[in-house]
């Protein structure tokens, strides 16, 4: 994260200049729209507090995602993201309490260094949602339940333009999120800051 944010200061200082971004003529134009597709890291930071002692873990996941990003005016954006990953659910390490999906769609809103540039970062901050369905108890339990929650988000990232249209991504955000877990009816309880990073790269699209 700190070496992203290294880079987003260094690219607000390079002046490359790319193509320059041509906003319509209206507030729904075509060219206030960016599209990106990107491969998804979903790594938790969990710190758990399980009333039967010990540490429950949350697995790492590899997603495809998705996101659009709508321009207010050409160093503010407002992006959303829609992905879902499986993650697999382990108490002290080894012993297998399930798995679960996730749905963390995401709201940001942007700063953008430089938006004609080639090397074009960006910084944001926003609200996040995770939603938890299809949990799945591990063999020896039952009834795996996760509340969805709020969270904040942090973001940092950069397009790097090969084109007028077309750009590859880097993107890290950081989600700041707590919930609450149960199994067997209640009997076992966690209180989980899930706390994960969100690391994608892939590519971007402008019309």
């Amino acid at each position: 994260m700190q070496k992203v944010l290294y880079a987003v200061l260094l690219g607000s200082l390079l002046p490359i200049p790319a193509f320059a971004r041509d906003l319509g003529d209206d507030y729904w134009s075509a060219e206030r729209f960016q599209l990106r597709a990107r491969v998804l890291g979903v790594v938790p930071d969990e710190d758990t507090r399980v009333n039967i002692g010990g540490k429950a873990e949350v697995g790492n996941a590899l997603t495809p995602e998705f996101d659009l990003t709508y321009f207010i005016t050409d160093h503010i954006g407002v992006e959303a993201i829609a992905g879902t990953a499986q993650h697999k659910l382990t108490y002290t390490g080894n012993v297998d309490l399930g798995d679960t999906w996730i749905l963390p769609p995401t709201v940001t809103l942007q700063y953008h260094f430089t938006p004609d540039n080639t090397f074009s970062p960006y910084i944001g901050a926003g609200v996040n949602y995770s939603l938890f369905y299809g949990e799945k108890a591990g063999r020896g339990f039952t009834d795996l339940n996760i509340d969805g929650n709020f969270g904040w988000a942090l973001q940092a990232g950069t397009d790097l333009w090969i084109g007028e249209n077309w750009g590859l991504n880097l993107d890290v955000k950081k989600i700041f999120l707590n919930v609450d877990a149960s199994l067997n009816n209640g009997a076992i309880k966690a209180d989980v800051d899930l706390d994960p990073w969100l690391i994608g790269a892939g590519l971007s699209f402008r019309f």
